[in-house]
């Protein structure tokens, strides 16, 4: 009877692969170090010194997030150099909004066979999004379960750790009657609603991934790849010089269901959907499905990624730094006095 040497790779785990793939990162992962990042990659974990003496009263602000069913459009253009960027958004996003600086990120991506040149492309843009939020990148796992995503297939997810001052922490509670908000714009969908999307765009729709997007010029995998816009760079510039009440991140749930997280009791948030340049992808996908106002401003962030609740007598000059900066920001809304069992956002006309 002859016998039979099975191995790991017969399994389905390419050791030699995952080797290539960690020899094809170290200079993308190299970019993004900050001074205080003590270890290199390939090590059980990642070593950041955190100098504490910069600080009174430091405190540390963790965030985690995915990217979400946008990965499909990824796989069905088999481009994977922008979804990176969007992990590493929505994990900065999250806790700039408290005042926390994103001090260094860690990756985790899991696919059912490794293929080293897209995996490198995934951590690509990971990288990019690290440079552009001033985050180093010290570590991630790679996963190759056999049998657990369909061929083709992976996921992603994000880990981020930040430092803010106790006394400089965001936390909405000094937002008042009077104060006015600022809303910057989005880069389009960033990465929710893409389960929404999907429908309207492939069913109700028709169009392929290769199609051209109404309106936009731009084909359909470039309109909804498009990556989530990192503002952290712009919002700390904001904090040393302007106080800022509170910072509500526009992801899922949108305006509706986020704004409200940062509101106190007794406050309410009047928004004036005239008062920004929403762009037109919106309407296209409002349109193509008869979706109602209020479903679309609770699925999409409508063209606004955050929105700041600031002193009326700084809104212009907040305003006139945000355009300095390379944002796009207009004066949206305002806060008002919320009843008792009132909705706490009312979308004006």
């Amino acid at each position: 009877m002859s016998e039979n040497r099975i191995t790991y790779k017969d399994a389905g785990v390419d050791i030699e692969a995952g080797n290539s793939f960690v020899k094809m990162i170290k200079p993308l992962v190299k970019s993004t170090f900050r001074p205080e990042v003590m270890a290199d990659i390939g090590g059980f974990g990642g070593l950041f010194s955190l100098n504490a003496a910069k600080y009174k009263n430091p405190v540390l602000v963790s965030g985690t997030d995915g990217v979400g069913t946008k990965l499909k459009i990824a796989f069905m253009a088999d481009r994977h150099d922008t979804v990176g960027i969007d992990l590493v958004a929505m994990c900065v996003n999250d806790i700039i909004v408290q005042g926390a600086e994103p001090l260094f990120f860690l990756d985790y991506l899991a696919t059912g066979r490794l293929v080293p040149e897209k995996a490198a492309q995934i951590v690509k843009g990971i990288a990019e999004g690290c440079r552009q939020a001033g985050c180093a990148l010290i570590g991630g796992e790679t996963a190759e379960m056999p049998g657990f995503y369909a061929d083709g297939e992976y996921d992603a997810a994000g880990f981020t750790v930040g430092v803010v001052e106790r006394d400089n922490i965001i936390d909405g509670s000094s937002i008042a009657v009077g104060n006015r908000l600022i809303g910057i714009a989005s880069s389009g969908l960033h990465s929710n609603g893409y389960s929404l999307v999907r429908k309207l765009v492939f069913e109700q729709m028709g169009l392929s991934i290769d199609s051209l997007f109404p309106g936009s010029g731009r084909t359909v995998a470039e309109e909804l790849l498009t990556p989530t816009r990192i503002y952290v760079r712009s919002m700390m510039n904001l904090m040393k010089d302007f106080r800022i009440n509170g910072i509500a991140h526009i992801t899922g749930g949108g305006l509706l269901e986020n704004v409200p997280r940062i509101l106190p009791r007794g406050c309410r948030a009047d928004i004036r959907l005239n008062a920004w340049e929403r762009p037109q992808l919106f309407d296209v996908l409002r349109e193509a499905g008869k979706v109602e106002r209020d479903e679309m401003y609770r699925a999409f962030n409508m063209g606004i990624g955050m929105v700041l609740a600031v002193q009326e007598h700084e809104v212009e000059d907040i305003i006139d730094r945000l355009h300095g900066l390379g944002e796009q920001a207009w004066t949206i809304g305002e806060i008002s006095a919320c009843p008792e069992g009132s909705e706490c956002v009312h979308l004006v006309e």
